[in-house]
Order: structure tokens, then C-alpha cells, then sequence
């Protein structure tokens, strides 16, 4: 399947401007994570996944997805939204009260796409080994994704469920890290280093590749197709995605500031400019 990469970057630059308007609208939320994970989110639903929008909670027979790091709902909830899941308009009603699209996702709602309540760090990775599992048992071939954070690896459930997946040959599942440098506190060099994540995920008998350019959809889309290949084959796939926080925003790019808080009104009219508008608002 050949990708078009002009409309996906078109896609893609609608997100940016649905999570910017998101979190202005209530004045909360986290934009850094989401804008800089927006390539990868736009590359494998309108690209790599078999995925159905009409949505069954099964999700026999098509791909599946997970987030873990929950606080990056707004790229997830626009991605959604734009690829057909549940109306667009339904963006604006983002962290209202009794709406279905709550800071960090929840399941209660029944809102289409969403699979598990996501937000307590940590947990997103187990989930999806045990989807994986599901499928191998129910003898479906299709593939189980996968994104955490690169701070939410300082959780020690990661590293339980890192053990597990090779030793049951779980090569059903592709997972993702967020490799941005940055959370709420900071550096994660000085939060807590990762040290060499290439070779801690490599000792646990994972597959790893890495994306150097995870803000650039060529570089993105040719990372699913090689990371697709390698499943099938024994082993885990981890994508170390290297990313940049608040992508496609000048003044939130690369700064852990903006990891948890909404522009103003003047912050709002810069983001946007800087996006230009492809899909139509809501």
C-alpha cells in the first residue's frame, strides 16, 4: 500500500490546530506530547492499521490500539475524530463536563475508538501484550500497537511486561515510545535517565529499530512499513520515535513547559497561523 504523503501531512496539520483549539477551549490539557506525536497518530490510522470505524469493542479481525501515556488524549481524540470514529463537532465539548472526551481517556462513555482508561502511567503496555495474546489464541493475524511515553518508563510495570512479551513470543505487537527528552518535570536525562534505551529494550529480547525523524511523515511512514516487517518473526517490535515536543508550535517546541498547559488567546491565533487550516474546524 503506497502512502500519500502530501494528504497525510494535510491531516496532520488539522490535528495540530484541533489540539491547540482543544486545550484553549477549557484551559487544560497537555499540547506538548500531543503536537509532537501527531505524525505517528495521522500515519497509523490513515495509513498502517486495518482498522474499522465503526468500532467493535472485540476488535476481532483488524488491528488494535492502546495509548498508555492518557494525558496526550487531544492528538488521539482529533485523530479519531478526523478518521471517521465519532463526529468532529464532538471536539469542542474536550474536558466538559458529562462529555465523553475526559482529559485522560475513560470507557464508560462508550465512546467509539476507545478501548481502555488510560492515564495512570505504566499500564498501556501489559494491556496490549494481553490483546496480543487474544489474538494469537483466537488464531487473528492482524496487530496490536501500541504508545507510551519515554518518562512513563520510569514505571516499573513497564518493565514486567517488557520481560513477559519475549518469553511468550509475543510478535503480534508493535509498541512505540514517545522518545521526546521531556516530562512535566523536566529532562528526563534529569528526572531520572533512561540510560540507553536502545539496548535496555535489546537485553529484554525486544526487536529495535528507531525513527530518528518522528516529526517527519516519509520518515514515519517508511518506520511502520519496516517495523511490520519484523512481526511474525519471534520477537516483540519496539519503535524508539524520536520526537520533539510541541511540534509545529515555534514557541512550545522542545520545552517540558508546555508538557501540561493551554495557550492564551494570543498563543492560540500564533498556533494556528502556523498550522494552516485543510479539513475544516469544528
Amino acid at each position: 500500500m503506497s502512502a500519500d504523503i502530501n494528504k497525510l501531512e494535510q491531516i496532520a496539520s488539522q490535528v495540530r490546530r484541533d489540539i491547540v483549539r482543544m486545550v484553549h477551549a477549557c484551559q487544560s490539557g497537555h499540547p506538548g506530547g500531543s503536537l509532537g506525536c501527531t505524525d505517528y497518530f495521522v500515519a497509523l490510522y490513515f495509513y498502517a492499521m486495518k482498522n474499522d470505524p465503526s468500532f467493535n469493542m472485540d476488535g476481532i479481525g483488524e488491528d488494535l490500539f492502546f495509548l498508555s501515556n492518557g494525558h496526550i488524549s487531544p492528538v488521539f481524540y482529533s485523530t479519531l475524530a478526523r478518521a471517521g470514529y465519532f463526529p468532529v463537532s464532538e471536539l469542542a465539548t474536550f474536558r466538559k463536563i458529562d462529555s465523553r472526551l475526559q482529559g485522560h481517556p475513560t470507557t464508560h462513555e462508550g465512546l467509539p475508538g476507545i478501548r481502555i482508561a488510560s492515564g495512570s502511567l505504566g499500564q498501556g503496555l501489559s494491556v496490549a501484550i494481553g490483546a496480543a495474546q487474544a489474538k494469537k489464541l483466537n488464531q487473528d493475524d492482524n496487530l496490536v500497537y501500541v504508545m507510551m511515553g519515554d518518562g512513563e518508563l520510569q514505571e516499573g510495570q513497564v518493565w514486567e511486561a517488557a520481560m513477559y512479551a519475549p518469553h511468550n513470543k509475543m510478535d503480534n505487537i508493535i509498541a512505540a515510545i514517545d522518545y521526546n527528552g521531556a516530562q512535566i518535570d523536566g529532562a528526563t536525562k534529569d528526572v531520572l535517565s533512561l540510560g540507553n534505551l536502545r539496548a535496555k529494550w535489546e537485553a529484554f529480547g525486544w526487536d529495535v529499530m528507531e525513527v530518528e525523524q518522528g516529526n517527519n511523515m516519509a520518515a514515519v511512514i517508511q518506520g511502520l512499513d519496516e517495523a511490520k516487517s519484523r512481526t511474525g518473526k519471534g520477537k516483540p517490535v519496539m519503535i524508539l520515535l524520536h520526537t520533539e515536543m510541541g511540534k509545529g508550535v515555534d514557541f512550545m517546541m522542545g520545552s517540558h513547559k508546555w508538557h501540561g498547559i493551554a495557550p492564551n488567546d494570543e498563543q492560540l491565533a500564533s498556533a494556528l497561523a502556523q498550522n494552516a487550516e485543510t479539513l475544516g474546524d469544528y
